[in-house]
């Protein structure tokens, strides 16, 4: 892929293409709606509380990579959608495989078949190993097969929108909890916050010396 996204724009994308799919009834989707989307607790691996902010800035992302754009249905609340099927050529059954890799991470050929069933009907294992195949075999493959670990029978693949996947989770630590990210990312913001404030002062500071030595002049 020559596009790279973060985290959150998977997050993003992946639940637009889910809703598309689920309920094309309530697509394209407002800010609220994807906020919930994205951190509904079914489907989702891992489970989220991402803000409003963090979705918009995603949002934002996502529109200059051509990837999302706001809808033109002329409604008073502004709405969004993917981009992915015209941009890439997706038939829906791979755009069901893409969107489970991005929304759960890497899963097993008997996985993806039993959760993509609600996004695409597929007749058996055959039929997904076909649509994986197409993937990973395209000019610029969408997904690749990651090396089987010892203890699992079958290999798992994973998306290459969010670049090279790295080994299972068994070789990580556990992910923290959904409370501790957000712990985490509230200090960073109050760093960030207290750098700001420091450089405001010592603009202050500069600011004084400036009016200081400009007062000096007619003393």
């Amino acid at each position: 892929m020559d596009i790279t996204l973060g985290d959150i724009e998977v997050r993003v994308l992946g639940s637009l293409m889910e809703k598309e799919l689920t309920t094309p009834e309530y697509y394209p989707l407002s800010l609220n709606s994807l906020t919930n989307a994205c951190n509904q607790k079914s489907n989702r691996d891992p489970v989220t509380a991402l803000t409003e902010e963090e979705i918009v800035r995603a949002l934002d992302s996502l529109r200059f990579k051509q990837l999302v754009v706001l809808s033109a249905d002329g409604g008073r609340v502004p709405k969004y959608r993917h981009l992915l099927a015209e941009k890439t050529g997706l038939m829906p059954a791979e755009l069901a495989i893409i969107c489970e890799l991005l929304l759960r991470g890497p899963q097993t050929v008997g996985e993806l078949r039993t959760r993509g069933e609600r996004m695409h009907p597929f007749g058996d294992l055959a039929a997904v190993e076909e649509v994986l195949q197409e993937l990973v075999q395209r000019e610029e493959p969408l997904i690749t097969l990651l090396p089987r670990q010892p203890g699992r029978k079958e290999g798992r693949y994973a998306q290459l929108f969010s670049g090279i996947s790295e080994c299972p989770e068994e070789n990580h630590e556990a992910r923290p909890e959904a409370a501790r990210q957000r712990v985490v990312a509230e200090n960073e913001r109050i760093v960030r916050l207290e750098e700001e404030v420091a450089a405001l002062r010592g603009e202050v500071v500069e600011l004084k010396q400036i009016w200081a030595g400009f007062k000096a002049q007619f003393e």
